[in-house]
C-alpha cells in the first residue's frame, strides 16, 4: 500500500482485505453464490471456496457440477499465479451473447490449492450479475483482477488507480 493510501478499518460484520494473509489462503464458503449471464441463471452453489489474499477482495471458486458447463467453451488463454500455477480460461456463450474469456480454472493447481482443481471462478465485471448470499457483486478494478466485493469487504483494493505497484 502506497503512503498515500489509508486502510480502511473494518465495521462489525466486515473483513479488511488487508488483514487476509500472503500467500493467499483457500477458506471453504456455504454462502450462496450465484452467477447470471444473459438472462440465464450459469451457476449456483453453496459449496465453493474463497481465496484471500492481501489487498485483493475474495474470488470465488464453483465446483462443475453445480456450473452449467453447456454454456462454457474452453480457450486457449493461459495466464500464470504464483501461488496456485497454471490457469486455463472459458468464454460463457448463451444464446447470441458472448463474454470472451471470462472464467478460469485451475486444472492442476499447486498443492496448497488442490481443493479448487477443477473449480470454476468469474470475472464478476464480465457477467450480467454476480450474488453472494443475495447481494449484488461489484467487481474488482483492473481488467486482470476478478475479487467479488460485498458490503461485508474493506479496501482498498489492488486493481484501483494508484494501485499497480502495491
Amino acid at each position: 500500500m502506497s503512503q498515500n493510501t489509508k486502510r480502511i478499518p473494518p465495521g462489525p460484520g466486515q473483513e479488511s482485505v488487508w488483514d487476509y494473509p500472503r500467500p493467499p489462503r483457500l477458506e471453504a464458503s456455504s454462502k450462496r453464490i450465484q452467477v447470471f449471464f444473459a438472462g440465464q441463471e450459469i451457476a449456483s452453489t453453496i459449496r465453493s471456496f474463497r481465496i484471500l489474499e492481501t489487498s485483493h477482495p475474495p474470488a470465488y471458486y464453483l465446483p462443475r457440477d453445480d456450473v452449467r458447463m453447456e454454456y462454457f467453451r474452453p480457450v486457449s488463454n493461459q495466464s500464470f499465479c504464483e501461488w496456485k500455477g497454471k490457469a486455463s480460461y472459458f468464454d460463457v456463450v448463451v444464446g447470441n451473447k458472448l463474454a470472451p474469456a471470462s472464467a478460469w480454472t485451475y486444472e492442476r493447481p499447486s498443492p496448497n490449492f488442490l481443493p479448487i482443481a477443477g473449480y470454476l471462478a468469474f470475472y464478476p465485471g464480465r457477467m450480467e450479475r454476480c450474488l453472494v448470499d443475495g447481494e449484488t457483486v461489484r467487481p474488482q478494478a483492473g481488467s486482470f483482477y476478478g475479487g467479488w466485493i460485498t458490503d461485508e469487504i474493506v479496501g482498498p483494493f489492488k486493481g484501483e488507480p494508484g494501485t499497480m505497484f502495491w
